[in-house]
């Protein structure tokens, strides 16, 4: 079975059978060649998985096809959060206080859904959940990875429905090789339920994505080329930005490539906050489980070109316990009961989709 040796699926691509598993950040040269399934948690660790064959799903729709629906979630009322509205709340107050006394203008506070997962294997297969989100909540940046241990390999398994491109990396004739990234701040139920806040959070947090990808690019290359979009997506709708720009020549070459970009860019101004560091001090106090691969990246890269999504409305399983994370973006003006709120409405109906019986 194809889940025995591993599946992968990103952007169009579909992989079977696991050969190897590398370390991102120790060996980012051996992501130069190949086609690679990349999973980095939001904590640091980033790995990578090659498999023996990868096909362009378009041209061959049933490779690795997942099996019908036969996903059996979590009961509905097994899931517990890491942090209860009450605590959850208190942490925003927290912020609010961070950014009164000029210690950051914005953190992003996530808790942790988690829920045990009964079924007929020690691993679910990762192909039954990714087709009932495909199904029930088609996402442009959709991902699974699912390595089990008994390959001898890294294990890893990660299903998400991301609306959110963290980066993407191509050649463009006569410019160079381009990286694109496409923050999202300001979610609501329908366009009218945008405020202010959303919209200035979301300036805030793409100069933050522009500052980071001033890291990597020839000066003069990084620019805003869409701002205040209103992106609508299944029982919601978000307000996205995207700033591009040309890598520069000693990144674009350099056999670090991916140890460049993420130490300029990760983790995700959007799911952090800004300043960078000062919200990740924030949320390492205030946050009280590890986030793992939700907030992180996951995504593809293939001979010098990539495309990864931001970890969000993602889910993950290990020892026998399925997790979803959901989070708000905290400023001055956020009212505490409704960053909660907030965080509910990302979560419903995801968590709706992966309860149950298939």
């Amino acid at each position: 079975m194809t889940g025995d040796t591993g599946w992968a699926s990103f952007a169009g691509r579909v992989a079977t059978d696991a050969v190897e598993c590398v370390d991102v950040r120790a060996e980012p040269e051996r992501l130069a060649t190949g086609t690679w399934f990349v999973v980095a948690d939001f904590e640091g660790p980033a790995r990578a998985w090659r498999f023996a064959r990868v096909h362009d799903a378009a041209q061959v729709p049933d490779a690795g096809a997942p099996p019908a629906d036969t996903w059996h979630g979590p009961a509905r009322d097994a899931w517990a959060s890491s942090m209860d509205q009450a605590g959850y709340e208190a942490a925003v107050g927290r912020v609010r206080e961070h950014v009164r006394d000029g210690d950051v203008y914005q953190a992003n506070i996530c808790r942790v859904l988690s829920a045990p997962l009964a079924g007929p294997s020690t691993e679910p297969d990762a192909r039954a959940l990714a087709a009932r989100l495909a199904a029930g909540n088609p996402a442009p940046h959709a991902a699974a990875v699912h390595v089990p241990a008994a390959t001898g390999l890294d294990p890893v398994w990660v299903v998400s429905a991301s609306p959110e491109l963290y980066l993407s990396v191509r050649a463009e004739p006569g410019v160079g090789t381009v990286v694109e990234s496409g923050p999202i701040k300001g979610t609501a139920r329908t366009p009218d339920g945008l405020t202010d806040k959303d919209r200035a959070e979301n300036i805030m947090i793409t100069d933050l994505v522009r500052n980071d990808l001033q890291t990597v690019c020839r000066p003069g290359t990084v620019e805003v080329t869409s701002l205040l979009a209103v992106e609508e997506h299944p029982g919601l709708v978000h307000l996205v930005s995207r700033v591009r720009g040309t890598l520069s020549d000693d990144v674009a070459r350099s056999g670090e490539l991916w140890h460049r970009l993420l130490a300029g860019t990760f983790p995700p101004g959007s799911v952090s906050g800004a300043p960078k560091s000062s919200a990740l001090r924030i949320i390492g106090e205030l946050e009280p489980v590890p986030r793992g691969p939700y907030c992180g990246a996951v995504g593809w890269v293939a001979d010098g070109e990539a495309s990864l999504a931001v970890g969000i409305r993602t889910f993950w399983w290990a020892d026998g316990v399925l997790r979803f994370g959901t989070g708000a973006g905290i400023t001055w003006g956020s009212d505490p009961t409704a960053e909660w709120h907030e965080t509910e409405l990302k979560a419903e109906r995801l968590v709706a989709l992966a309860s149950g019986p298939g």
